[in-house]
């Protein structure tokens, strides 16, 4: 899902955390430096040998004591005055790669099960040689972040904690299989951690707290909130704001989701965050649809954990019991990497002595005429700005070719099977059908330059959504409008890659 927004750093809430490390003095030879960095890593092998518990003996398991919380304090405390992402990237290597799992224990206890499988045996006796394999398949490190998640503010500095571990893994300051384990272990326990059942629907009105209207406006990362005054708007009349919050942490935002109430289904975003409601005080008779135009991830540390899907679900809901008459769910989303697609495409048709499968000839001719130049050349100058959006010819003539890539961009471009697009993936796992591509639809600078100016809606027919969800994430099908078929023939007929 793209648009998340910053996540909001759990260091702030922590009670236990050490004074960040003093800044070095400039000039430092490099003796000095290297026995600094020597120091910094001999303590972290301690603080690991120190609090990552040992793993029970499998006959011990339940009547071991938990280590002391100190031992937990401890690790939270020397991660919190690190300061250097580098130094948490080592520290966090260091915990993945060496207190894993026991790989001479796997293969024994999988030895154990295989041999049993082998001979005929009660089968409570498979069931516990299985049960000890499980168990010796779980990493020490697991322990750790379990006793972690215990301390006073503890599950906020594992969400932090796995941001800094995503955000080290995209700079490449820590790789490695014993790194992407760790991610998904964790990942795993947030999710458990933050199921729907643990989770709070609460909706923002004007009259919220002051700090909850805040965070909302911070977190906002689809349509930035300017001012007060927009801020007032998107929870006004004809508007709906809800956020999940968990149930330790109440009116505090994990993710957010925006919602207009329209006549119809929107094709234009400006219309909604900027334009006023037709008046102060709703008429239902004029609400016909729900327009999901925003949702945004407060936390980093929580990506890949279902919450925007599980948002929506309840979201739908409660407007239903609100609205008895509303039938028509749609969102109206933005279609970020697709400028950056095109331009590729124009790039390397460039490089291929001006080849050009992308346009016909007709359109070649025309789009050359307004722009005064070889096609390929001018348009990745022109679309790298906002400014031909304020031609009426350049945004008639890149209408029609524009539209027909932008299909196929969500609709055949593919990884791994699903579409390529993060937005798309998204909606197609919650089921949503690809119902309409809107042109122009977002004339911001960052709609012009991300997207040029295209949105789309992604239709949720309530009683499909489950039939589609299952098609798409088992057979990959994507169930689109004839809208968009449509243009994706046009393309296929038109357009060669």
């Amino acid at each position: 899902m793209r648009g998340f927004g910053p996540g909001l750093t759990a260091r702030c809430f922590l009670p236990l955390r050490l004074p960040g490390r003093p800044l070095r003095p400039p000039g430092l030879r490099l003796s000095t430096r290297q026995a600094a960095v020597g120091a910094l890593e001999r303590a972290m092998d301690e603080l690991l040998r120190r609090a990552v518990p040992a793993t029970p003996a499998y006959e011990l398991r339940e009547k071991t004591p938990a280590p002391a919380e100190g031992q937990c304090a401890d690790f939270v405390s020397f991660y919190g005055g690190l300061a250097d992402a580098a130094e948490r990237a080592e520290l966090l290597g260091r915990l993945a790669q060496g207190f894993g799992v026991d790989h001479g224990q796997v293969a024994e206890q999988s030895a154990g099960v295989l041999q049993l499988r082998q001979q005929p045996r009660e089968p409570a006796v498979l069931l516990q040689a299985e049960d000890r394999l499980r168990y010796a398949l779980v990493p020490r490190y697991r322990g750790l972040f379990h006793h972690i998640s215990k301390l006073d503010g503890g599950v906020r500095f594992l969400v932090q904690l796995r941001a800094d571990l995503l955000e080290a893994q995209a700079l490449k300051l820590v790789e490695g299989p014993h790194v992407r384990e760790m991610n998904g272990v964790l990942k795993g326990m947030l999710s458990e951690w933050f199921s729907s059942g643990f989770l709070n629907l609460e909706r923002v009105t004007w009259h919220s707290p002051c700090e909850v209207l805040q965070r909302v406006s911070e977190s906002e990362a689809v349509h930035p909130i300017k001012n007060w005054m927009d801020m007032k708007r998107r929870v006004g009349p004809y508007r709906r704001c809800y956020f999940f919050s968990h149930c330790s942490t109440p009116e505090e935002p994990l993710v957010v989701l925006h919602v207009a109430l329209t006549g119809d289904i929107s094709s234009n975003i400006q219309a909604i965050v900027k334009e006023c409601p037709p008046s102060e005080t709703e008429e239902k008779n004029k609400i016909a649809a729900a327009i999901f135009y925003s949702i945004s991830l407060t936390q980093q540390g929580l990506q890949g954990v279902e919450l925007g899907t599980f948002l929506i679900k309840r979201v739908v809901k409660e407007l239903q019991v609100e609205f008895p008459h509303l039938g028509t769910f749609s969102s109206l989303s933005p279609i970020p990497g697709f400028t950056k697609w095109l331009l590729g495409l124009l790039n390397s048709q460039a490089k291929e002595h001006g080849r050009n499968e992308l346009f016909t000839d007709s359109e070649s001719k025309e789009i050359s005429e307004v722009t005064g130049g070889p096609i390929n050349e001018t348009l990745k100058v022109i679309l790298s700005s906002n400014e031909w959006a304020k031609s009426e010819t350049l945004v008639r003539v890149l209408q029609a070719p524009l539209m027909r890539l932008c299909a196929w961009y969500l609709y055949g471009e593919k990884h791994r099977g699903y579409a390529l697009n993060p937005v798309a993936n998204f909606h197609l796992q919650n089921g949503a059908v690809m119902w309409r591509i809107n042109w122009m639809a977002d004339v911001s600078l960052k709609g012009i330059t991300g997207s040029c100016g295209l949105m789309v809606n992604y239709r949720y027919f309530l009683e499909e959504t489950a039939t589609n969800s299952t098609n798409y994430l088992n057979s990959k099908n994507i169930k689109a409008s004839e809208q968009v078929l449509s243009l994706v023939a046009q393309f296929q007929k038109n357009s060669k890659l």
